[in-house]
């Protein structure tokens, strides 16, 4: 028992270390592979300009790139600041709402943007017919919706308990595109608010929420328990009370 601690310790060390590792390499392996459609963009997003980085899929996927850096202070003040309020865990939660946040907006930004010349004027479309509109996606339309909401998905459970559960995960993905879908359709920004849009991304999200399942917050003892931990501690009053009356009365001589 004493030897397998220590084992245990070092485990939770490596995996401490080798998870973020993994993670920048990917990161950078993506931009590597991405580099060059990346680096279309960066005269106009180094220039300050509005057209050619904002409004571009490249652009804002570079500058969520540059901007990651810049998400670490912001984990560590939080961090910092949970702690010194005695927080129950502080870098975990501060990490996850920093993710979440990095990770979903750039995503939603993209959505937003109109997908022709004339938004505001042509009709909206909608495709409500389930799987119609996955073989027009294409292998890079469908991991681009799974990654819509996978930020939501991973780190979501890690902020709030009441959310650690795929069926919860899968329900509020499923919300938050179908908003999204309804906010295209109601904008008209010349995109087809599909059924589909709403299954791929929910299911991004699940998928997501599977691969942070380790690390979720575990609720805390339920109403129930912690009645049942009264009602036993007054039993418990009762029983010693009544003990000492009738140790009391009957030990005493008129």
């Amino acid at each position: 028992m004493k030897s397998d601690a220590p084992r245990s310790a070092a485990l939770r060390r490596t995996r401490q270390v080798v998870v973020p590792v993994l993670a920048i390499l990917g990161v950078a392996g993506v931009a590597f592979v991405l580099r060059r459609p990346l680096l279309m963009p960066a005269p106009a997003c180094m220039a300050g300009r509005w057209h050619g980085c904002f409004d571009t899929f490249n652009g804002v996927l570079l500058m969520t790139l540059v901007a990651l850096p810049l998400s670490a202070p912001v984990v560590w003040a939080l961090a910092r600041h949970r702690r010194a309020a005695g927080a129950a865990l502080p870098w975990r939660t501060s990490l996850a709402e920093v993710g979440l946040v990095h990770g979903t907006v750039p995503f939603l930004w993209m959505t937003m943007m109109p997908g022709g010349a004339d938004p505001g004027t042509v009709p909206a479309r909608v495709s409500l017919v389930p799987l119609r509109d996955l073989v027009t996606m294409g292998p890079l339309g469908i991991a681009g919706n799974l990654l819509i909401f996978a930020a939501l998905g991973f780190f979501a459970p890690m902020r709030w308990a009441a959310l650690a559960s795929v069926p919860r995960i899968l329900a509020l993905g499923a919300v938050c595109s179908a908003l999204v879908e309804s906010a295209q359709y109601v904008l008209r920004l010349d995109r087809v608010s599909s059924v589909d849009d709403v299954l791929v991304n929910a299911t991004g999200a699940a998928l997501a929420a599977l691969a942070s399942r380790r690390w979720w917050r575990r609720p805390g003892p339920g109403a129930g328990e912690v009645q049942g931990v009264i009602g036993r501690s007054s039993r418990a009053r009762s029983r010693s009370s009544s003990q000492i009356h009738r140790r009391w009365w009957g030990g005493t001589s008129w």
